[in-house]
């Protein structure tokens, strides 16, 4: 089962989701809009290695926005801070912000229960766009879940700004388990 627009209002209201900024202009019949932070964050190496840490710069945007290029991908970040140790959240780009050509969060629109904070967003023009911080670029939905809760711990935590891939670690992560396995 899916959150309507009003009990959005009231589990924000009593504490199950956790969204800050809250404003109740942003709610929809069924999901909350999120605006887009400040801050853009892209890879600057040649190739991406998925088991080293990459090299990135970061963007800070102005009122007068960023124009994102097609052959870049860009990490963004919601302004809200948003999470919920009872709801399982989705994230997807708003229609309006498709149908300008802007791909988001395309890939892991799913959160866990659990995680708080601002959310990374994975932006990718198909032609040259203008971003604005500020503007309404997705939406949330909050799923009920079934079953015992496993809150998430993990390496995304309380996130603040764009973060980049930390898959790196599960890399080491998963060795530790497989030598200790022997």
């Amino acid at each position: 089962m899916i959150l309507t627009g009003p009990e959005i209002i009231e589990a924000s209201a009593d504490g199950r989701i956790a969204i800050s900024p809250f404003h109740a202009d942003q709610v929809n019949p069924n999901s909350y809009n999120v605006c887009l932070g400040d801050s853009l964050v892209t890879y600057s190496g040649d190739v991406i290695d998925p088991y080293l840490p990459n090299p990135t710069e970061t963007i800070t945007m102005d009122g007068g926005g960023h124009v994102l290029r097609p052959d870049q991908l860009y990490l963004g970040h919601t302004i809200e801070r948003i999470g919920s140790d009872v709801y399982v959240p989705l994230l997807f780009g708003r229609s309006s912000v498709g149908r300008l050509g802007l791909f988001v969060e395309i890939t892991a629109p799913i959160g866990d229960i659990g995680f708080h904070g601002q959310w990374t967003l994975m932006l990718s023009p198909v032609r040259p766009l203008k971003v604005y911080p500020g503007m309404k670029i997705g939406q949330i939905m909050f799923f009920v879940s079934v079953g015992e809760i496993d809150l998430y711990t993990g390496k995304y935590q309380s996130s603040q700004g764009p973060q980049e891939s930390r898959y790196w670690r599960d890399r080491g992560a998963r060795a530790t388990t497989q030598v200790a396995a022997l």
